[in-house]
């Protein structure tokens, strides 16, 4: 029996393991199971190889995307570039981590955007906004980074003023407020000012329509939620730990 799983912390309304056990029971795949490991420290990875050797892929989650590329051995090359991991595939003791949530941002995008290209704003700085960077990046996409905190080519949420949101009509939510529990949450930015030019992407998947959804909607603004990234990420892991890339 294969063993895949997932690390993060906390982990009580995971994704990954009711779309892995469903996708194995549809398909008949009998050699395979999929397991929630919550890690309260990173420092724990180790020992759980060590306690479960027959973990053959591991997803990685909040908080964790950035402070697991130490414990690997190497890093595929678009991981590398994106400075993230979300998969890590293990083969004859070695750890290689990839990053997938590109692979399912990238074709969720295209199919909310098409052909356009509208500038963007990311709101968010962690290890999933890495992935959003990158894959605006290779589409030749112009985008600002929102945080608390500003820098080079990020600009706090005070600063979201009139002219700001009329000039980036694509709107990406990587913080994880609005997840289930705490669905009334949403980004701090200034929803009046929406309008029915502007798209709003939003990576949270629980509940299927977040706030921040709710109220671009009340604008006119066009919304998706991150379920086709999620399925599309998993779909590539799955890939990756059956040797198919």
């Amino acid at each position: 029996m294969r063993v895949f799983g997932l690390i993060g912390y906390p982990l009580g309304h995971s994704f990954s393991k009711k779309y892995f056990t469903d996708k194995f029971s549809a398909q008949g795949i009998q050699d395979a199971m999929y397991e929630n490991f919550p890690l309260e420290d990173i420092s724990m990875f180790p020992g759980l190889l060590e306690e479960n050797p027959e973990i053959a892929g591991l997803n990685v989650t909040i908080p964790y995307k950035e402070k697991i590329i130490p414990y690997l051995d190497e890093l595929s090359p678009e991981a590398a570039r994106i400075g993230a991991v979300n998969c890590i595939s293990l083969e004859e003791g070695k750890l290689t981590g990839h990053n997938t949530d590109a692979w399912g941002f990238r074709c969720s995008l295209l199919e909310f955007i098409g052909s356009r290209k509208p500038k963007a704003l990311i709101l968010g700085t962690g290890g999933a906004s890495k992935a959003v960077k990158y894959v605006l990046e290779e589409s030749g996409m112009d985008f600002l980074t929102v945080s608390r905190t500003e820098g080079p080519g990020r600009i706090t949420y005070p600063r979201l003023d009139e002219g700001v949101i009329a000039a980036h009509k694509l709107i990406i939510n990587t913080t994880p407020l609005g997840t289930f529990p705490d669905t009334d949450s949403c980004p701090d930015i200034p929803y009046h000012l929406l309008t029915p030019e502007h798209r709003l992407y939003d990576l949270v998947y629980n509940p299927r329509q977040t706030e921040f959804m709710k109220r671009g909607m009340a604008r006119g603004a066009r919304t998706v939620n991150g379920y086709a990234m999620l399925s599309g990420q998993a779909e590539r892991a799955w890939e990756i730990w059956n040797g198919r890339i």
